[in-house]
């Protein structure tokens, strides 16, 4: 009888996409994979299409903060417990997986109460709020950066790096020229935006178009809703969101400009990309992007600029640098240990299961 595993994680794509790259060797495992979401997550959409089976249940916003949603939220996870908890009695999971966002912790403690192993995997550098309240229930909590280590609990943590999807790595440069139709001739940028695009990071770009296509030639993946019709220049492509051919436009790259989200860094590192990283500022987050870019940069795999001092020249000058400099990145890279956590969270699974 084939064992059955319970993936749970939502809110943004960062906390799905992991799960997703799991699912090869799940399968080849011959694991029986659930899928406990939000009933109108990012999650749903992106496991049903896997052909995962998915359950929804209730959710609130966990806030460190005064707010009069509190009481309402506190309902919300309240009633989720109660219903994964009967999610776990139908479904008899021998192991939880779970990365993260505030639909995990229902699940997280459900399995807790029926005393099932779960593997908690944290992107960032400093642990968010809604894995924190799963220490307790966790039997391991594999994270991206050595920093993190420091911060969890030593008996559960393990420096895993975060789980690239597999087709990721088997793009093609050929392909990738196929598909945008350039020469191969100059060196490609490749600036990624995120599904949602980064307003000044593509304005950067744009007004830095003239000096950088002297180098370079341009891939620009700038979100949805962000393309530019004025702009037709020779070397140029823009692009609203690429699904499919992404895997060819990595293999295409010679360097990237990209926000500093935790899952992007370990494809970076483990495709062995230099990047030039603007994290996200204080203003608009919690500051975890800052943190990761300046641990990526102080490990020699990418260089960063924050988001205040970002200006034309130091766009410029930045990219030129990093392609100049870029096989030092790459070595650095190649001799990292924490790039693709599928292997490492797949052994921990097996683990945890044996004998069940």
């Amino acid at each position: 009888m084939g064992k059955t595993i319970v993936l749970t994680g939502g809110g943004t794509a960062g906390h799905v996409t992991p799960n997703l790259a799991l699912l090869p060797g799940l399968r080849e495992r011959g694991f029986d994979i659930h899928y406990i979401g939000s009933f109108n997550g990012i999650e749903k959409e992106l496991l049903t299409k896997a052909g995962v089976p998915y359950s929804g249940i209730s959710t609130g916003k966990l806030r460190r903060y005064l707010s009069k949603e509190n009481l309402k939220d506190v309902g919300n996870v309240l009633r989720g417990i109660r219903e994964a908890k009967k999610l776990m009695k139908e479904i008899r999971p021998d192991i939880v997986f779970s990365k993260g966002g505030y639909v995990a912790v229902p699940v997280v403690r459900a399995a807790a109460k029926y005393h099932i192993p779960v593997i908690i995997h944290e992107s960032d550098m400093t642990p968010g709020l809604a894995n924190k309240l799963c220490y307790s229930a966790a039997s391991k909590i594999c994270c991206n950066f050595p920093e993190t280590v420091e911060l969890l609990p030593k008996e559960k943590a393990v420096l895993s790096g975060s789980p690239i999807r597999e087709e990721l790595l088997s793009g093609s440069r050929e392909a990738g020229l196929r598909f945008t139709g350039l020469s191969g001739e100059k060196p490609v940028l490749l600036m990624i935006g995120g599904s949602s695009g980064a307003r000044i990071l593509n304005e950067r770009l744009r007004s830095s178009l003239d000096t950088l296509l002297e180098t370079f030639d341009i891939v620009h993946l700038c979100g949805k809703g962000n393309l530019d019709e004025s702009l037709k220049k020779p070397g140029y492509l823009q692009y609203e969101y690429i699904s499919e051919e992404l895997k060819d436009l990595f293999a295409l790259a010679d360097v990237i400009f990209s926000r500093a989200g935790a899952n992007a860094l370990c494809e970076f590192l483990a495709l062995k990309k230099p990047a030039l990283l603007v994290p996200l500022s204080k203003a608009a987050s919690r500051g975890d992007q800052i943190l990761n870019a300046k641990s990526f940069a102080a490990q020699g795999f990418s260089e960063m600029i924050e988001e205040e001092d970002l200006t034309d020249e130091k766009l410029i000058s930045g990219l030129l640098a990093l392609y100049e400099n870029r096989e030092r990145y790459i070595a650095k890279m190649s001799e990292s240990s924490q790039s693709n956590g599928v292997g490492v969270i797949l052994g921990l699974i097996d683990e945890l299961t044996e004998g069940k």
